[in-house]
Parts: structure tokens; sequence; C-alpha cells
């Protein structure tokens, strides 16, 4: 009795050993999607993720990770903002603007988020809450810090630092919710920083060493520099921590590194990769001379793959991580013109993918074309290769109203349902919009017509439109076809080639649904989303 007793105890200890030890591969990217300006921190058992999605509503998604392979959305630090009224895309746009590069934290119970809201009246936001997982609230407006890294000292002091070119930092109360009078108020002295493209900060503290990441970009690529000091207002000395081409694309740069659970580090880079935007590369990082080194220790290169710990529940379908997609709207919602007819936004208001099924959208303001469209729908693209479909009921279309399905960006291909005369036509093209420097307002938009298909009137309840993008290397494809019965299907536009444009919208080309007026409003249309 005794011996089996002490067996069934080996296999228990065993298996527990076996289930701790489980590992599994990601390959890099390692998230394969747009998903710029990250910052990363480990709370618990929780990696939490935060990246700039500048235009689009809710913003500032916040995703979370027990093994930084299976992400889930848990919330967004906002649904909207109201400062001007280019954000309802009224007097301008805001493309490429809104928020830029979150600085997220931990501090004593409380988590914290800093970021610029990049356009009038340029002002600094910073949310809180207990947890992520139930919402945020604004906590303060400050002044603009660009590219900022808030930052916690073990005293209890708050900081910030900031900028483009010349690092800066700030002291701020302890509530944070003003500068501190007769707080510290510096430019850095940073040793060794090199000419060019100089911003990115991130910032933590290890083994009493303060810590100040960012990307430079001299002549010969960019890089991620580190800076360390053991007092915080420096000097600071400089290193190289990484400098590495990756995957057939130049050079990575601009992110954090964050601790494990067991000890080790890793790094969490971007990487400018085509038309499926700013990418993110994760990469071991090793401290050698008391120093943060990224990438692998053999060459200093961003590695192929990475070993995690970890449960893999991708059941094969995918090397690379996994993030629940939410969709997001293309400026602030009108809320008042969009119906959810079948499905539920998730904590009040995510519009999760698989929950918010099926809309039914109306319009209320005359537009000219996809670009000052209210109520674009849009989700991310990824890689290596993605489809996606919607069906549409466009029978209660009005003369001159367009909806469609889009690569949306600068340069955008565009498979759309037109209403002209009594009749509808199913028309690709291509659509090229040009933006002013001060308010981004559109100031043109070529309108290209490749394709053109005549929808009989018995057929416009059920238009299915798919698009595949192809990510590859030398590819940034898209591809359109069409159905009217869901079993035969067109192709329909040819290859359209994606771009990344950081003059216009800055970001990497998403799906987006878009229905709007050119003449009068009051049509409707509903969409089916993809499951």
């Amino acid at each position: 009795m005794r011996k089996k007793f002490i067996s069934i105890i080996f296999l228990f200890v065993a298996f527990v050993s076996a289930v701790n030890a489980q590992q599994m591969q990601v390959r890099n990217p390692f998230i394969w999607a747009d998903a710029p300006d990250p910052d990363i921190i480990r709370v618990g058992d929780y990696y939490y993720l935060v990246t700039t999605t500048m235009h689009l509503f809710p913003g500032a998604p916040i995703m979370r990770s027990t093994d930084l392979v299976h992400w889930e959305t848990v919330s967004y630090l906002f649904d909207k903002i109201t400062d001007t009224p280019r954000y309802d895309l009224e007097q301008g746009t805001v493309y490429g603007r809104g928020q830029w590069a979150t600085s997220l934290r931990y501090h004593k119970g409380t988590f914290w988020a800093l970021f610029v809201a990049n356009d009038d009246p340029h002002k600094s936001m910073v949310f809180k809450t207990d947890d992520p997982a139930k919402g945020w609230k604004l906590h303060s407006r400050l002044p603009a810090y660009h590219d900022s890294s808030l930052f916690f000292d073990d005293d209890d002091r708050v900081y910030v630092f900031s900028g483009s070119g010349d690092i800066h930092l700030v002291e701020l109360t302890q509530d944070l919710t003003a500068e501190k009078v007769g707080g510290i108020r510096k430019t850095l002295e940073l040793k060794g920083k090199p000419a060019g493209l100089h911003e990115g900060s991130r910032v933590i503290k290890h083994d009493g060493m303060y810590y100040l990441l960012c990307i430079s970009w001299p002549q010969t690529g960019r890089q991620e520099i580190c800076y360390r000091s053991s007092n915080i207002e420096g000097p600071y000395e400089s290193k190289v921590i990484l400098k590495s081409d990756f995957g057939g694309f130049p050079y990575a740069g601009q992110g954090t590194i964050v601790n494990g659970k067991k000890g080790e580090w890793y790094g969490v880079i971007f990487q400018d990769r085509g038309g499926c935007g700013r990418v993110l590369t994760i990469e071991p990082c090793n401290w050698i001379d008391g120093w943060p080194m990224l990438g692998n220790l053999s060459d200093g290169k961003i590695p192929e793959t990475m070993t995690l710990d970890g449960v893999d529940k991708r059941g094969g379908k995918s090397e690379y991580a996994v993030i629940e997609q939410d969709y997001q709207w293309n400026h602030n919602l009108i809320q008042s013109d969009v119906k959810i007819l079948d499905g539920h936004l998730v904590n009040g208001n995510k519009w999760t993918r698989g929950a918010v099924k099926k809309l039914q959208l109306k319009t209320s303001k005359k537009t000219n074309s996809i670009f000052d469209a209210r109520n674009t729908l849009t989700w991310r693209t990824w890689g290596p290769l993605c489809t996606d479909t919607v069906c549409i009921d466009a029978s209660k279309m009005k003369d001159g109203d367009v909806a469609g399905l889009a690569a949306l960006n600068g340069d955008t291909g565009f498979l759309s349902l037109r209403r002209e005369g009594g009749s509808t036509y199913l028309i690709f093209s291509e659509e090229n919009v040009a933006l002013s420097d001060d308010t981004k307002a559109i100031t043109k938009v070529d309108h290209k017509e490749i394709a053109r298909v005549k929808i009989p009137a018995s057929k416009l309840k059920n238009v299915r439109m798919v698009m595949n993008g192809d990510f590859n290397p030398g590819r940034d494809i898209a591809t359109f076809s069409y159905s009217l019965d869901g079993k035969k299907w067109n192709a329909i536009g040819g290859d359209y080639k994606m771009r990344f444009d950081y003059r216009r919208l800055f970001m990497g080309s998403r799906y987006a649904f878009c229905y709007y007026s050119t003449k009068s409003c009051g049509g409707m249309v509903t969409v089916s989303l993809p499951k």
C-alpha cells in the first residue's frame, strides 16, 4: 500500500513538472500586425501591452497575456477624444495624429497610462485604473510630452522622460496632476548620442541604475540605443543594444524590455514592414556588463523564433502570437447611426470580433469619399496571409450611396457597391488622398476606377465581398472577390499594392467597411461581419 501511495505521488509530481515545463515556439515578427510604439509591463502573472492607434476609436488598446503568445484585448483607454472637431472629421481630420506612444506603468496597486493627444490643444492625457479589465478613468491633462515614459522612483517621486532629439526630464506632483513647482526640469546629458532621429523613450530601473531606451536613426540605419546612469539627472553613458535587420526588411527600433516570471528578460521592438505597418518582434534580453543587450547572444540579431514558457493553445493554426481581434472606428463614432442587429459589445465599449456579428448603418451626413465617411469600421490586417469576408444587404441604399470593403490607407483599394441613377454597380477602384499639413484636411481625392459590374436588383440583399492580404516579403498585395450567391466567387480588380505611408494615415493597411451618402442622407445597409 505504501509503495502504491509513493507511486501515485511520484506520478503526480512528474505530471506537475511536465505541465510547468511546457514550452512553445513563436516566430518573429511575433505580432505580425500594425502595433507601433509598444510599451509592455508585467504585473504578477499578466503581461500588459499597449500600442498606438492614433485616429481610431475606441483608442489605445490594452492587451493582456500570461505567456506573450496568447493575447486578449481587455480594454481601451478611451472611447473618444473631443478636443477638436477634427476628431469628428469636421474642419479637417486627425489622420496620423490622435493618440501616440502611450507609456504604461504600475505603481502601488494602480495602473497608469500617459500619452500625448497629438493635435490641438496638444495636451497629454493621464489615465488610471486599479484593474485594466474594468476600464480606465481620465485622471489629468498635462503639457505635451512627445514619446514619453512615465517613471515612478523608489521614493515615490514621479517623472516624465520625453522628447525628440534631446530628451527632457520633468518631475510631476505625486498625484500626477501637474508639473511639480521647484521640481527637477532639465535636458539630459546623453554621452554618445548619435545624430538623426532620436525618440521613443522607455525608462526602467534595474539594480539601482536608471536605463533610458530610445530609437536612433543615424545614417547607418535605425537602432535601439540605451543610456544608463546611477543618478536620474545624469549624466548618462550610452551603448547600442540592438542593430539588426530582420526578415528581408532593414533594421528595427523603438520599444522596451520586460522582465519575465522566472528572472528572464525580453525585448519587444517594432519594425517597419511595408503594407502591414509596424509589427512587433520579440528577442532575448541578456544583461551583459550591466547593459540590456537585445538579440541572439551569438550575433546580436533578432531571432527567427523564440521559445517561451506556456501551454500552446494555437492548435497548429499559427506560428505567431494570436491577438483577439477588435473593431475600431475611423475617427469618432456617430452612435445614433449604428445599430447592432446581432451580437453585443463586450465590457460596454469593446467591438469584439465574434461578439459583434451584424450591424445596421444609416447615414446622417453627406460625404465625398471613404476618407471623410463617418462610421467606417476598421480592423487589423495581419501577416503573412489574411482573409476576411463581409456580406452586405444593399437593398435600401439611396441614389449616390456607396458601401463596401477596403484595404484602407492613404492609398486605398476599394471594392464598393454604388447606386447610380436607379442602378447598382460593383466597382473596384483605387483611392488616393491628399491632406493639408496643418489641419490634415482632405484637399484632394483621386478616384481611379479599375473594374465595374452591374448588379441585378434581385441580388442586392446578399452581396459578399472578400479581401485577401499577402504580406510575405516582396508582396504586400490585396486581392478582392465577390459573390452574389455565396457559392461562385469572382475575382475583380487584380492585384492591389498596399503601402505604408507615414506622411498621411501613418499606419498599416486595415480592413475597412464603410457606408456613405454623396447626394442625400437616410439610406441604410446591413453588414454581416467576419466570424
